[in-house]
């Protein structure tokens, strides 16, 4: 039996359901995976109970069609439980209209978005599904694959039909993530309809965001968990801590929902926000993920449990990042960093290291290198994030096992052929692979090198 609108009575009592169930997509969402469930779906749900039933999301997978079979047979229902300890909150969320897949479901995506009633499209699709070239250009043949071309032919339709543009929202971890979503869509546009890009700058917003959630995958044992709490079967259920944030700069094209209202901070500048989470919040996983998994560790809790590896989260995120943010108004950047040391240690969720591992390519510039830059610009050195940097480049080599990410091959192959000294500046060097504002000296190149060592931690 199957979680589903039909059931929804069914459900034991401490389980909260929906009141209000969407009756439009004022949305639609690229990229639903576990996060946008366990965040912004969560946020809009506060508003369609609120009324607002106009914002009803249709997500869309470009790729796989896995969430398309979890949510599809349940109406687009599905469990979010938040965990603290021994404590565990459920409710079902009812934002979520339909799942649409880019394989099979183009003209019904383009529909989507071209509908009158649609007026954000939304993303979560990731560093690399922005299909950026290493120098930060959109790298056209990558694109050609994911939404660009479906937002191309929406946008047309609009413009066609007379409606007005859309607000293009990117929710991932990307530095000024809605002004590069701009700028490449823009690249995409100008190459293919010039008169179409220049509709698109006039008509249409992308503004900044920072999002705050650690949302874990969900594993078989958490959902064997949560059908046995409900009675029934619930395949895209999704779990995350209690703690969420999401900032959004206040412009947008059109209506949106009243996410202010549910806790939401609308704002002038989410850049302060954005860097103390990109740098360390993220940085500080991504540390953990690198050298827990190289000192056997498996879950973020472990490793922060681990004296060796907390002393060096503690220094990234206080010493070495930290000094680089130009703190918002209020924002308390030594508090944050107890928060977030006291977030890592929640092992009621069972955060993979290999999943934040996962990409590391796509994530480390945001969350290292420009940290590194910032610090070597004030003269001074990070001995903890080049650690983390080493315990990464260990990591592509294929030290801890099989290497997740779109430059796998790549970096292998740069490893082959440069070996431990020359893999730092054949990736971070001016040519480098990976190269960015940052150009390590021959001490901090010096420093990673002699900790590439097979055995070393």
């Amino acid at each position: 039996m199957r979680l589903s609108r039909a059931r929804l009575d069914h459900l034991p009592p401490a389980v909260l359901r929906p009141q209000r169930l969407p009756q439009a997509s004022g949305i639609v969402h690229f990229g639903i995976g576990a996060f946008h469930r366990a965040h912004q779906a969560w946020y809009t749900e506060a508003c369609i109970a609120d009324g607002a039933q106009e914002w009803g999301i249709s997500g869309v997978s470009l790729r796989s069609d896995s969430v398309a079979r979890q949510l599809n047979p349940q109406d687009g229902l599905y469990t979010l439980t938040t965990r603290t300890g021994a404590r565990a909150e459920t409710c079902v969320i009812g934002a979520v209209r339909e799942v649409l897949v880019g394989s099979s479901d183009r003209q019904a995506i383009i529909a989507r978005l071209a509908a009158p009633e649609c007026h954000i499209a939304s993303f979560t699709i990731t560093e690399k599904g922005y299909a950026r070239a290493p120098d930060g250009a959109l790298d056209r043949v990558q694109a050609a694959g994911g939404f660009y071309p479906l937002l191309e032919e929406a946008l047309r339709r609009r413009r066609a039909a007379g409606l007005p543009g859309l607000t293009l929202l990117s929710c991932d971890n990307l530095p000024g993530n809605g002004t590069i979503l701009g700028q490449l869509v823009g690249a995409w546009l100008d190459a293919a309809d010039p008169a179409l890009a220049r509709w698109f700058a006039q008509e249409c917003t992308a503004p900044e965001t920072m999002i705050d959630r650690i949302v874990p995958a969900s594993s078989p044992a958490d959902l064997d968990d949560i059908a046995a709490m409900l009675g029934m079967r619930d395949e895209g259920a999704v779990f995350a801590e209690r703690f969420s944030q999401w900032v959004i700069a206040g412009r947008f094209a059109g209506p949106r929902p009243a996410w202010e209202r549910h806790g939401v901070q609308i704002v002038a500048d989410v850049a302060p926000y954005e860097n103390a989470k990109l740098r360390m919040l993220n940085g500080a996983h991504s540390l953990l993920a690198y050298c827990g998994l190289a000192r056997g560790h498996a879950y973020v809790h472990q490793a922060i449990a681990d004296p060796a590896l907390r002393a060096l989260a503690e220094a990234l995120m206080r010493e070495e990042a930290a000094p680089t943010i130009a703190a918002g108004p209020g924002q308390r950047l030594g508090p944050y960093a107890d928060d977030l040391i006291a977030r890592f240690a929640n092992a009621a969720l069972n955060h993979r290291l290999a999943q934040i591992a996962i990409d590391g390519s796509q994530k480390i510039p945001q969350r290292w290198l420009a940290t590194l830059a910032d610090a070597q610009a004030q003269g001074r050195r990070c001995p903890a994030i080049l650690t983390a940097l080493a315990a990464w480049l260990r990591h592509v080599r294929g030290d801890n096992g099989p290497v997740d990410d779109p430059l796998a091959d790549q970096l292998a192959a740069v490893w082959a052929s440069e070996g431990m000294g020359g893999i730092v500046t054949a990736l971070f060097g001016p040519q480098g692979l990976l190269r960015s504002a940052w150009v390590p000296t021959p001490d901090e190149s010096a420093f990673i090198a002699a900790r590439l060592a097979p055995a070393s931690a």
